[in-house]
Order: C-alpha cells, then structure tokens, then sequence
C-alpha cells in the first residue's frame, strides 16, 4: 500500500482548511501516497463554499480508494466553534489547532501512518490557549517525546539546516558555541542521511559579514565555527567551511553542496524564499515519522476569502510522498522539484 500521510486542518481562523481543500481537490496523489484529513467537517464544508468549490467529504478508511472528487476525512469535532471567527486569535482557534495536531500523532501510531502534513497555526492563538510551545516542531517534539528534532528547509536544489530558529538575533548569536555548531553538523547530516543522501556536503555558512574577515568583524567563526567544523571532519563527516553567508547558499543552489547549516532564522529563511517563495517547504527530521509543512503563516488578513494559494501546501505534499515511498536516491533528492 502507498504510504499514509495525514493532514491536520490548522488553525480554524486561518487559511489551513483553504488550502487542504484546494490542493487536494486540483492535485490526485493516489498515485503516491494515501491522504487522512483530521478536521472539523463543518468548517471544511464552510471553507469548500469560501474557495467555491463543490468537494464530498468522506469517511477516511484504510486500504479504501476515495471517489474522484472528495477528500478523506477523519471528523475531529471542535467543541467551542462558535467561539472562532476567521481572521481573530482566539483561545478556542489554538486549542483546536492542538486538537487536530495531537490527534493526527494518535493516528500515526494507529494507522501506521508515515507522515504528517502541517498547514499553518497561530503562535499568538497558541498562546492565549495556554498552550506552552511556540510552533509545530516543539509541540510534535514533545507529544513524540524527542529531543532535539531537525528542521530543514527544501526549495528547489536547495536544502537548508537551521542551528537556531525562534530566538532573538542576540540569543541566537549568543547560542553559537562550538559545542552547538558541532551538534547541529551532526544533527543535519543525519538529517540529510535519513532523507536519502549518501555521505551528503554540508556547507556551514558564516555568521559574520566575510566570515569576520579573521577577527575584524567578530570572532565566532574563529572561536566556535571553525573548531567545530574542523573536529566535525576529524570525526569523519564531510563537512566545509564556515562560507560567507552571501555566497554559500547560491553555491549549494548550483550543487555544490547538499545543503547548508544556517546559523540564525532569517539566514536561512531569506535565502530559501528568495529562490521560491510558495515552493519552499519546512522538513522536520529526527521524529518518529517525516514531518513537512508549509513555509507561510495564516494569513488572516485573506482567511476566509478563497484567495489563498495552495501551491506550497501541494509541495509540503508531494515532498511528503517523495521521502516516505521509497528511499529516496541522491537523484530524487536533487531534483525533488523537477
């Protein structure tokens, strides 16, 4: 059987039930892979009329071939809907986008599912439920009791490892220790390794402009990166530089590289959205299983008016089914977009 991938509908007053919907209902993926939807039917069928599109709902079932034109659907009731408006935090928006996160996690464990697809949530809705993490990583990290899970970035020819991701610039700059840099050099190339890749190139990119130019400009490369990367290849690992940040990206664009360890958020972010905005997608590795989502928020300026595009829930999608079919060969990894 194709692998099982499922689907949780994301914050209710955002655009994830717009792009489930759209993407599925333009896109057929029974070739790769299976689809469970967890959502709320009512606000599914309220945003199938947002986006004007006439889709059936059914009943998700293992080993079931869905009809052409429906989308299959495991009920997960919100219970304070009324509560939610699109385009508002709410308490009741981020408990409901809890809901369906750890219900998709029970099925994983249920249905022997490969892969959850994230669409977006809303970290201030999230944290008017009380609800104490700051996005899908850290929720997924600790419903899955994992320690320190690896988010990396695809778009195109392009992957990008994070070091640091929520933090301020000063914490991140102050988190960069040769300890830390030699963690995540680990961490992405097993990142990497479990995506398919066979002894993969990691590029460290530099944190300070021309990697501080020996000190004149900062000395982090100089007191952590380098060490670190110079123990990381003692250990055996293949692994350069650090490379100054506005050129080492573009190199693993063109091959070069099999990707790159950014060292702070928007290093990493900037690079990858440049290249393709819609067709960027977040990878979680490390978890019991793959976990890809969407690279945009949601959009409550346009939720609720079927204006969202989908093509980066399709993407989050089709990388899903790529990775979790077959293993993947260095091939597909370097041309999972063609």
């Amino acid at each position: 059987m194709k692998p099982l991938i499922c689907i949780p509908m994301g914050d209710p007053a955002g655009i994830g039930a717009e792009i489930i919907i759209k993407s599925l209902h333009q896109n057929n993926f029974s070739d790769t892979c299976r689809i469970a939807v967890i959502a709320d039917q009512e606000y599914m069928e309220r945003a199938a009329d947002c986006c004007n599109i006439k889709v059936q709902f059914v009943p998700f079932s293992s080993g079931v071939q869905c009809p052409p034109s429906s989308i299959p659907l495991i009920h997960t009731p919100i219970t304070a809907g009324s509560s939610i408006h699109y385009g508002q935090v709410s308490t009741e928006a981020g408990q409901a986008a809890m809901l369906f996160i750890e219900k998709s996690v029970e099925l994983v464990n249920s249905l022997n599912a490969q892969a959850i697809v994230t669409p977006p949530i809303n970290k201030k809705s999230l944290r008017a439920a009380h609800i104490p993490f700051i996005g899908h990583t850290e929720i997924l990290a600790s419903l899955t009791h994992t320690p320190s899970p690896m988010t990396l970035f695809q778009v195109h020819n392009l992957r990008v490892c994070f070091l640091t991701r929520h933090l301020s610039l000063r914490d991140a700059c102050s988190a960069i220790t040769q300890e830390s840099v030699l963690e995540g050099i680990h961490q992405s190339i097993n990142a990497l390794e479990s995506l398919g890749a066979h002894q993969p190139h990691l590029a460290v990119a530099g944190l300070n402009p021309h990697c501080g130019e020996g000190g004149q400009f900062g000395d982090e490369e100089l007191l952590a990166i380098q060490p670190a990367v110079k123990k990381a290849r003692y250990q055996g690992l293949h692994v350069s530089g650090p490379y100054p940040a506005d050129s080492v990206f573009y190199q693993a664009l063109q091959g070069q590289f099999d990707a790159v360890l950014s060292l702070y958020h928007d290093q990493g972010h900037i690079a990858t959205k440049m290249v393709d905005f819609e067709r960027t997608v977040s990878i979680t590795c490390g978890l019991p299983f793959l976990r890809t989502s969407v690279d945009h928020g949601t959009a409550y300026d346009i939720a609720g008016t079927g204006q969202a595009s989908e093509v980066s829930m399709t993407e989050a999608i089709r990388v899903a089914a790529l990775y979790t079919d077959t293993p993947p060969s260095d091939t597909a990894m370097n041309h999972s977009h063609v």
